[in-house]
């Protein structure tokens, strides 16, 4: 019987997470912002290959309205809905979120200097931000290669992360 133990939130979760699957979706984030009648459900999707277009958001909007419209999932006064991507410079929440920007650049905030996490290289170990490529996720660490020194951090410590968004400017040759 599990389930009335369940938060509205996660049930929010399961249901949004259906939708958008079958939406050809995967459910990237979900968020409440703001107070009062001025609070915003945010729900950001993605697929695959990152192609989500605004059809995409519209029908994961509609299917998902028809739902809570029936049923009294989310508690409190009214709220307004938003369908979204997560963006070029998406924020990394989960461990799949980290697993899927292997290989770019990512910003991470961290609550304790580097040389809490093992790190004795005295040049970066008062760090406490890190702008660096991401090498791997193995197990529940984060590894980078800064100066030349492997630098894991267990991903649960992180405050906050995001895909760094780097425009590419010779990409395309002039005629």
């Amino acid at each position: 019987m599990g389930s009335s133990s369940e938060s509205w939130f996660e049930k929010l979760e399961k249901i949004a997470q259906d939708i958008a699957t079958g939406q050809g979706c995967v459910l990237y984030d979900i968020e409440m912002v703001g107070a009062g009648k001025g609070r915003v459900l945010r729900l950001y999707i993605d697929k695959d290959d990152g192609g989500v277009g605004i059809e995409d958001c519209s029908n994961v909007s509609k299917a998902l309205n028809q739902i809570l419209d029936t049923q009294d999932v989310v508690p409190g006064e009214e709220y307004n809905l938003e369908v979204s991507t997560p963006g070029l410079d998406r924020h990394l929440k989960k461990k799949w979120h980290f697993e899927k920007a292997i290989g770019k650049k990512i910003y991470v905030r961290l609550p304790k200097a580097l040389g809490s996490f093992g790190v004795e290289e005295k040049s970066i170990m008062a760090m406490k931000q890190i702008e660096e490529v991401l090498q791997a996720v193995e197990n529940n660490d984060l590894v980078f290669n800064i100066r030349n020194i492997s630098v894991r951090v267990p991903w649960e410590q992180v405050e906050k992360a995001k895909v760094v968004f780097e425009l590419k400017t010779n990409s395309k040759k002039k005629k």
